[in-house]
């Protein structure tokens, strides 16, 4: 990390208010195809479309384009408005989320064809508007995160932007080593609407000396011609389903700077695999849209996380206490830990993950990776059901992507290695699970799949 980075970090929360974008103005602060957009540019557009949007509360950014969901979402928080991330942006979540906030409003770009009601597009051809530095107040409430709902129904947590601020100051430090001494470009795959792709892809380019490539490629060749784009090594932001899709791919990728991953564990066998095909480092953060990142490791080479510079863990009953200097009370996950003298920590499963059935105990997360190692299982995952059975017990079930395998077959697999009471009943084999965009799989999709419905 540069020290022009670190210090203007530093003086970031100085004063009654706080820059949005940091940085010189011939400094680029996205690119694509077309070449370098200046942070001058985009505080002119940002000034501009900031005097156009609709007097409101709340907006919900659905920008597809990754640059111009920079402009919306600081054109919004110049206007005081707080931008929603809904956990998902398919239209009844959408909105469901616009009902919850009255008086809110959707923000758009050229990529949607059908919108809500209360939409608002953002001009083809962006304004510009000379004009005052782009300030707001630290304490300013500038999003609300929603929860990916992979364990019940998802919910909000506010942001401010003092505490983005904070936290983006330890992701600079967790991924000092990978940053450029000069502008790190970065290609992200992972939409800005999540919290880790916020945080990765909208933050870091805000405060830090980053550029992000404006598009969010999907498939394997788009995120490769992404890349490719970049005037020197860059950094990939991604999650371990798009990481092993373009490992099994067969895809050439520039020369990288370094591959981020996060939104769900990373199989050491994959990171491994990844930094041997692509020659770097694979760094896995580990976060929530509860407490944003908060640790990281380099799991091909270990098992333990390192907590972030300020951020301690502290095991409890009901899962582990995160205090973080960006959080203004700990946070509680679920997740279970073992902490070790020098800090660092290990992962022991999720309280909701455990299970007791007639007296006998196993994990969700291990009666799945035992699911995953049966030969001719692509992808699955075993849940609980919500409802219970006669006895007060609730079931679990599976669901298996397995082409060449039936039902019976896996299930035959699975008697090998699991006591029967945790054997999933229903099992039911299905051409794809409904993982969200960044790999998560949201549990009420899982129920839905399972009995069949669309």
């Amino acid at each position: 990390m540069s020290a022009v980075i670190e210090s203007t970090l530093a003086n970031v929360s100085a004063g009654p208010q706080t820059p949005l974008v940091v940085g010189a103005g011939e400094r680029p602060i996205a690119f694509d195809g077309g070449g370098a957009i200046t942070r001058a540019r985009f505080a002119r557009e940002v000034r501009a479309v900031a005097a156009l949007l609709p007097a409101a509360r709340y907006a919900v950014n659905l920008c597809e384009d990754r640059y111009r969901f920079l402009v919306a979402f600081c054109a919004a928080a110049l206007r005081g408005q707080t931008t929603l991330l809904p956990s998902s942006r398919a239209p009844a979540v959408v909105e469901e989320v616009l009902a919850q906030h009255p008086g809110s409003y959707a923000l758009a770009d050229d990529a949607h064809e059908v919108l809500p009601p209360q939409a608002w597009r953002l001009p083809t051809r962006l304004p510009q508007a000379d004009g005052a530095a782009l300030t707001i107040d630290p304490d300013a409430l500038v999003a609300i995160g929603f929860t990916s709902g992979s364990t019940g129904q998802p919910r909000p947590n506010p942001k401010s932007w003092a505490g983005f601020c904070a936290s983006t100051r330890q992701n600079l430090a967790a991924l000092a080593d990978l940053l450029d001494n000069e502008v790190t470009h970065l290609v992200a795959t992972v939409p800005p609407q999540h919290m880790y792709g916020m945080e990765m892809s909208v933050l870091l380019p805000l405060l830090g000396d980053v550029a992000v490539h404006a598009a969010r490629p999907f498939f394997p060749d788009d995120v490769a011609h992404a890349l490719a784009q970049a005037p020197r090594p860059p950094l990939l932001v991604t999650t371990p389903v798009h990481l092993r899709a373009l490992v099994e791919s067969g895809v050439q990728l520039p020369a990288l700077a370094g591959i981020v991953s996060a939104t769900a564990p990373l199989p050491v066998e994959l990171a491994q695999t990844a930094e041997a095909r692509f020659g770097c480092e694979v760094r896995e953060v580990f976060g929530s849209t509860e407490t944003c990142v908060f640790a990281r490791r380099r799991t091909a080479r270990e098992s333990a996380w390192t907590p972030l510079p300020g951020v301690r863990v502290a095991p409890q009953p009901d899962g582990t206490a995160v205090h973080a200097p960006h959080l203004r009370e700990p946070v509680v996950l679920a997740d279970l830990i073992e902490v070790h003298a020098d800090g660092r920590f290990e992962l022991r499963g999720r309280n909701a993950d455990l299970l007791e059935i007639a007296g006998k105990r196993a994990s969700l997360g291990d009666l799945t990776r035992k699911l995953l190692a049966v030969p001719g299982v692509e992808d699955g995952v075993v849940f609980q059901l919500d409802a219970q059975d006669a006895i007060g017990v609730r079931r679990i079930a599976a669901l298996a992507v397995a082409p060449t395998l039936d039902e019976a077959a896996i299930l035959h697999a699975l008697r090998q290695s699991l006591d029967p009471v945790f054997l999933p009943r229903p099992l039911r084999r299905v051409a794809a699970l409904p993982r969200n965009e960044t790999g998560k799989l949201p549990q009420q999709a899982l129920q839905a799949m399972l009995h069949g419905e669309p």
